[in-house]
């Protein structure tokens, strides 16, 4: 990682003032979720919750996130720039704590519904920012940007994992992820701007980004993939918990090893410059398909495990790649990311909610061959895409 840092700033040998806290807030999010996915058999039990009672609050999530990033994140961005990034990752970090602390199924729903609305503005604005400064040095970076936010699930994932083994609660752990979110938050609102802030601009008169065909396609396929990481993602550690019966730090690991694989699939995506993009984002779907088939038929938390380094490694540069596309749009790419997060983001958000769907109506292990056939799909539709290379 440091290697790709010093590449990313040659000649100067650190990270800009600029690029350092829109990487911050990469992370920041990672942790959240990594922290948030290795808690959710915590908050199942609290609740008591079951798989399909849990997975219908989990789509609150995307009732919250997916309205917030098309009709609010790009007006608010636009008028405000840098400065709607930084509020944003502050109000993140008040929601952050709401998990924690509901005591009922219908609490649990309207937390997920700011919690997703909040970290839903937060994605677009950190994506738009990377993608300015992409644009500004015409050097990569959305591959170490999204490498730092798998970091984040990593050390979020295993962190709650201790921390739940050493006899914190659950709001405890909440609580320390929210100061390490607003502590970011205040770093956003310090450093450097990156868009600056249109005070004319109003939501009437922004333009709207023609999708076309041809990026239609891209986040079609992105949205799918997306599906994949967030159901691995997120029930990983319900997986290992529930059907392996493996004890909380074990379970932990799931989403631990998923995001490292993530995280290590795309520091090397950084420096990747003569692999194509279509490739990378096919070969990857492949490997991801591979894993979640590991998963299923998986005896032993060990087996499970390799799957969900494998799932991780293959869906890796999926964000990277289909945000970069976006990204390098001649006509108002900016906007462009905006709404190809949104559309690709409905996957991340229904991932989740369909794992539910399908261990209720049948099995975890029978919703993981589902995930395997959506990936090996996600690979033959990738074959097709037409992508410009960085």
């Amino acid at each position: 990682m440091a290697r790709e840092l010093g590449r990313l700033d040659a000649g100067s040998g650190v990270v800009s003032s600029r690029r350092a806290p829109t990487l911050a807030g990469f992370v920041a999010l990672g942790l959240f979720w990594g922290a948030w996915a290795a808690l959710l058999p915590s908050v199942q039990h609290a609740l008591d919750a079951s798989k399909g009672a849990l997975g219908v609050a989990l789509f609150f999530v995307a009732v919250g996130s997916l309205p917030a990033m098309l009709f609010f994140a790009g007006p608010l961005i636009g008028r405000f720039g840098s400065r709607a990034v930084a509020w944003t990752c502050g109000a993140f970090a008040a929601a952050a704590l709401l998990p924690g602390l509901a005591g009922s199924l219908p609490a649990l729903a309207g937390a997920l519904v700011l919690m997703g609305a909040t970290s839903g503005v937060l994605d677009v604005g950190i994506n738009a920012q990377a993608a300015q400064i992409e644009r500004e040095s015409g050097r990569r970076l959305m591959p170490l940007a999204h490498g730092l936010y798998s970091t984040g699930v990593l050390v979020g994932a295993v962190a709650a994992g201790v921390a739940r083994s050493a006899g914190a609660g659950k709001e405890t752990i909440f609580a320390g992820v929210a100061v390490v979110i607003g502590a970011t938050a205040l770093l956003l609102a310090r450093g450097r701007s990156v868009i600056a802030p249109n005070e004319s601009a109003r939501p009437r008169g922004r333009r709207r980004v023609p999708l076309g065909r041809a990026l239609a396609a891209i986040a079609l396929v992105g949205a799918a993939a997306f599906v994949v990481e967030g159901a691995v993602e997120t029930w990983s550690a319900l997986f290992l918990a529930r059907q392996l019966d493996a004890q909380a730090a074990v379970s932990a690991l799931g989403p631990g090893f998923f995001g490292a694989s993530m995280a290590l699939g795309r520091f090397m995506g950084q420096s990747a410059t003569r692999v194509p993009d279509r490739t990378l984002l096919a070969g990857g779907a492949l490997t991801a398909a591979l894993g979640c088939a590991v998963v299923a038929v998986s005896g032993n938390p060990g087996t499970a495990l390799v799957g969900f380094a494998l799932a991780g490694a293959g869906i890796s540069l999926n964000a990277p790649v289909v945000f970069g596309a976006a990204g390098r749009r001649k006509v108002d790419p900016a906007g462009a990311v905006a709404v190809v997060t949104t559309l690709a983001y409905l996957g991340l958000a229904l991932g989740p909610p369909l794992m539910g769907g399908l261990a209720a109506a049948g099995s975890l292990r029978g919703a993981f061959v589902v995930l395997a056939v959506i990936a090996a799909l996600v690979a033959a539709a990738a074959t097709r895409l037409r992508l410009q290379q960085p």
